[in-house]
């Protein structure tokens, strides 16, 4: 197959996604199958793959990490006149939430190609995290849906499809449970209409009403319309869609980690720690949503005597930096800055524990997942992403810097008196990208069957 990607970010940029949609392409190729990814072009020096076609853009952040290319008819002719050489297209794989998907369905509408649609972001969390008037925004977000999306609806395919919700788990039954899995049993649960908000206190998170909403759930609803399958990198996510009427049917397939990264992770010695404190690693965006600046105030709080690593960057860097010269925690907290994948991996093994500090914003928390394949035990915010996880972490009760830094303490001190918790270790198997890349692939086999 020729499957073509289209995203909001270059792949060579920074952010799970990103790495996610790397990995991808790189094991369908290895699989036999043809990739192009479709971006904005970077403003930075970056690798070139010769799969990429580099969008005309715009920069708009101030380290020129990320840009934006309006989806519009002269976006249209460009891509057709780039695609030309690389016809024909067997699957249109949008893995972008905002111009990125606008431009791909346009593509897939023009060439009656089926869509195959990953929805990676919790579009009302995030904007609500990051805009100053998200109520304006949404309502905004929407308007410009309305216009700039073809109004052409898949004949068949998840977005015209009735019936009961279902959510394909790539767990398996749970562990002494003959009732279906946990997620499933979780889904059946709250299909009477009561939202997993009511047991989690979210209460943003109640379903959407009615199809004139101009919410984030609406917007999704627009794009799912537009798609032959839908898919979502968590089980929680994947009921969070259904609930809210965004399609009927969602496909959970988590984004995976590196095979040949994890085997040779994993062929090293682990068992054995490497002596000194406590080693914390946190690793992301550094972006309000991301909550690294809490998870910082409660390391001052908390008086732990460990070794705290920041890696990633972002706007956030600054006061970050501040905060530890002004606090002087206890512990020695160093920002490492962006590193390549495999060496973050690497430091990942290596650490006691990842944290992971957003609430309600994440879709997976690849990070947890990737750690808990290596072996290395999360302290956790979201309740969603700890019950995914399923075991190996540290829960945060609320999402108070008391509680985060109540954890960090009962963490350090487990990891320091050689009892930590232990992550399940099916993870490493299961989440392989190479069986991601496999589920995946019958989800295209599918939407393509259907479409002809």
């Amino acid at each position: 197959m020729h499957v073509v990607m289209f995203a909001d970010q270059h792949l060579e940029s920074l952010g799970g996604a990103q790495v996610s949609m790397r990995l991808q392409k790189r094991f369908l190729e290895r699989a036999g199958h043809v990739v192009t990814i479709v971006a904005p072009r970077m403003h930075r020096d970056a690798a070139h793959d010769a799969a990429y076609l580099d969008l005309p853009s715009i920069a708009i952040t101030p380290d020129r990490e990320y840009a934006f290319t309006w989806p519009g008819a002269r976006t249209d002719r460009f891509v057709d006149a780039q695609m030309g050489a690389r016809l024909p297209v067997d699957v249109v794989h949008v893995q972008a939430d905002f111009w990125g998907a606008f431009i791909g369905h346009r593509f897939a509408a023009r060439h009656g190609v089926p869509v195959v649609h990953t929805m990676h972001n919790r579009v009302d969390v995030g904007i609500e995290a990051t805009a100053p008037f998200p109520g304006l925004v949404l309502r905004a977000l929407n308007a410009w849906a309305r216009r700039a999306l073809p109004s052409a609806v898949p004949a068949s395919g998840t977005g015209s499809r009735r019936g009961a919700p279902r959510v394909r788990d790539p767990r398996g039954p749970a562990r002494g449970s003959s009732g279906g899995t946990a997620p499933e049993r979780d889904a059946a649960v709250t299909r009477d209409g009561a939202a997993d908000a009511s047991t989690r206190g979210d209460g943003a998170d109640a379903p959407s009403r009615g199809d004139g909403a101009a919410d984030g759930w609406a917007y999704l609803r627009r794009l799912a319309r537009l798609s032959s399958a839908v898919t979502a990198p968590s089980s929680h996510f994947g009921r969070r869609l259904e609930r809210h009427g965004v399609t009927a049917s969602v496909d959970v397939i988590w984004n995976g980690i590196d095979d040949d990264v994890l085997d040779a992770a994993l062929a090293t010695d682990a068992a054995v720690r490497r002596p000194g404190r406590p080693r914390f690693i946190w690793l992301g965006r550094m972006s309000p949503e991301k909550r690294l600046l809490p998870f910082l105030e409660a390391v001052i709080a908390s008086g732990i005597d460990a070794e705290v690593e920041i890696v990633g960057g972002g706007a956030q860097l600054g006061a970050a930096r501040r905060m530890i010269e002004r606090g002087a925690p206890r512990a020695t907290v160093t920002f490492a800055g962006r590193l390549p994948y495999a060496e973050t991996l690497r430091r990942l093994a290596d650490a006691d524990a990842v944290v992971q500090t957003s609430i309600g914003f994440e879709t997976q928390g690849m990070t947890v997942f990737e750690a808990a394949s290596l072996g290395t035990p999360a302290v956790v915010s979201d309740p969603d992403i700890a019950d995914e996880l399923g075991s190996g972490t540290w829960t945060v009760t609320d999402a108070t810097v008391p509680a985060l830094a109540q954890a960090l303490r009962r963490a350090t001190a487990d990891i320091a008196s050689g009892h930590p918790v232990e992550p399940d270790a099916s993870l490493a198997e299961r989440f392989r990208q190479s069986s991601r890349t496999a589920a995946m692939i019958e989800v295209y086999r599918r939407a393509v069957t259907a479409g002809r």
